[in-house]
């Protein structure tokens, strides 16, 4: 990834009232992923609600990753930054959808509040941190891309990532990691240091600014 901060004029999109609109699109995007989410887990059993589950994980995990460094057309520190910035802005929407809308309406099941001990809020911490970590790891993998070749290959980003989350959570289950088990709630967590791997496997032999 070049580490030049002035933004070539196609790239680097970071103006803040287009970071504000596409973090309010994205928001509502996952509100709409996590209230799907929440229905097939309630009204579902066995293999069609593991199925759908992990459809919906996939879609969200893929537009919060990818979509933000798209948006700001990420090269440089300036889009990145420019892409968490939108990560961020959109999780802090979602709670506010949260607490207005889905809180409200009892979307989540016991085993929800089972996980956080009684509680429905545990996590939106969790929800602010992953929420920007995503598209900040996004927008680096695309501008290393774009650094070598010229444009970004989202597709080749995801699949990367999809790849090295096999990897890493079938690492966790073979050492017996705590709580890691062949579950959708395992790969989840492993697209975390999978999206990790998958900025360093696409800085690999990038130019250096």
């Amino acid at each position: 990834m070049t580490s030049a901060v002035r933004p070539h004029a196609a790239y680097d999109q970071t103006n803040l009232q287009h970071v504000l609109r596409r973090a309010g699109q994205l928001g509502l995007l996952e509100a709409v992923c996590v209230l799907a989410f929440s229905l097939v887990s309630r009204f579902l059993d066995g293999a069609p609600e593991l199925a759908l589950r992990s459809l919906i994980v996939l879609a969200g995990v893929a537009a919060t990753t990818l979509l933000p460094g798209l948006w700001t057309r990420a090269r440089s520190v300036e889009g990145i930054a420019g892409a968490a910035g939108i990560g961020l802005g959109a999780a802090a929407l979602f709670t506010v959808v949260d607490a207005v809308a889905l809180q409200p309406l009892g979307t989540y099941t016991n085993r929800w509040l089972a996980i956080g001990g009684g509680s429905n809020w545990w996590h939106l911490p969790v929800w602010w941190m992953v929420g920007t970590f995503l598209p900040w790891m996004g927008a680096y993998a695309l501008a290393n891309q774009t650094a070598k070749h010229g444009a970004p290959s989202p597709v080749v980003v995801l699949m990367t990532a999809l790849v090295l989350t096999g990897i890493c959570g079938a690492v966790a289950v073979a050492i017996s990691f705590p709580g890691a088990s062949l579950g959708l709630g395992t790969f989840s967590v492993a697209f975390l240091p999978a999206i990790a791997l998958t900025v360093l496997v696409t800085g690999l032999g990038g130019k250096r600014g």
